[in-house]
């Protein structure tokens, strides 16, 4: 049985440790599973009821929408912006969040994981997007955390895929996301 991952990076900057940590995911996948990053978060407008009518929907929102509809489960990278989420990734949220009740995230498992500059690791992003999530109906796999404090000096001259402590880690989250993935397809 193959699983579906889709990956949503919440930071735009070329060069975010976030987005080379779900690169290092991609890279390091268990046999059977595949693992998207999702490319255009920057191109989604702001949700607004307004501009989400079934036949006109914004392309980029439609786009999110098809591709978290097509996985088994979600994996969110996430930065820590003024103590909490960064936009971009509470707005992807909002969109699969609707048609209310019936949205893209509904009942599919999903984890917050990813690395920040201070001492905690972006601990209070991830658990203000495991509550959005929750919210907006996804399957919120509480048990699965990984923040990882430091990032601007842990990794200014070694790429995430490069520290054996997380690799080791994030080995275990994609393992247990996967396995919580088959639990839901069954």
């Amino acid at each position: 049985m193959s699983v579906r991952i889709l990956a949503l990076v919440g930071s735009l900057r070329a060069g975010s440790t976030n987005r080379q940590l779900a690169e290092t995911a991609v890279k390091i996948a268990p046999e059977g599973v595949e693992i998207t990053i999702f490319e255009g978060l920057a191109e989604i407008p702001f949700y607004n009821e307004d501009i989400d009518v079934e036949g006109s929907v914004p392309a980029a929102a439609a786009k999110l929408r098809a591709a978290a509809g097509e996985a088994d489960a979600l994996l969110l990278f996430s930065p820590e912006y003024n103590g909490t989420m960064p936009g971009v990734l509470k707005n992807a949220i909002d969109w699969l969040s609707r048609p209310y009740g019936a949205g893209a995230l509904s009942g599919k498992p999903v984890a917050v994981v990813g690395t920040a500059f201070g001492q905690y690791g972006g601990l209070w992003a991830h658990d203000d997007a495991r509550k959005s999530v929750g919210i907006a109906g996804g399957t919120v796999v509480e048990d699965i955390k990984l923040s990882i404090p430091g990032s601007l000096t842990r990794f200014a001259e070694q790429h995430p895929s490069d520290d054996a402590e997380v690799t080791g880690q994030l080995t275990d989250v994609l393992t247990r996301l996967t396995k919580e993935a088959g639990a839901a397809k069954a």
